[in-house]
């Protein structure tokens, strides 16, 4: 096939990963625990994993022919990997808004950093605590603040009654318990 025809890219397509995005105007709210988890990923990858890539790259390069140079390749390919993620955590952690839910004054609602209790309609019940976008893992109960469950969650108090629309559609819960940790969990 000619190569007019074919998508030519300088990155694979394994290589555009979709970062978490904030909605345009509002604040990139973390926890101290997840601003921590940043940050030690931005040391991590700046003054450990990039030097190391740099170097195999260097002593790749050194070896002479570099198209057919795996080392190299790899090591470059790597090496963008690397500097587009430093770029996206460098975005991110300028201008954090930390929240500690530790210090939150109203516990008896639900605001960024609240652990939240609800049943479902078939009863069964499920906790999750409302953190940042960066911070999210829905399988450990962590859901970001944007999302539909955690905005619908926002500003009510145990017992409500709260519907919303979920990517699965409507969706009915009751919000059994309200609580703020005394201290951010470990991972």
């Amino acid at each position: 096939m000619s190569k007019a025809f074919t998508k030519e890219t300088d990155a694979d397509e394994e290589d555009l990963v979709a970062e978490p995005q904030l909605p345009a105007g509002v604040k990139n709210y973390l926890t101290p625990r997840g601003y921590a988890l940043l940050k030690a990923e931005f040391d991590q990858l700046l003054k450990v994993d990039r030097p190391q890539v740099v170097e195999i790259v260097s002593w790749a390069a050194s070896n002479g022919d570099r198209s057919e140079n795996g080392d190299y390749i790899y090591g470059k390919k790597r090496l963008r990997e690397i500097d587009r993620r430093l770029r996206y955590l460098t975005k991110r952690l300028d201008n954090p808004e930390v929240v500690d839910p530790a210090t939150q004054q109203a516990i008896e609602q639900v605001f960024f950093g609240a652990t939240v209790t609800v049943a479902e309609e078939d009863g069964s019940e499920h906790t999750y605590q409302i953190v940042g976008v960066d911070e999210a893992d829905p399988s450990h109960g962590r859901i970001n603040w944007v999302s539909p469950l955690a905005r619908a969650l926002l500003k009510t108090r145990a017992g409500d009654h709260v519907r919303f629309q979920s990517p699965a559609g409507m969706r009915e819960i009751d919000v059994i318990e309200v609580h703020y940790p005394l201290s951010a969990p470990a991972a």
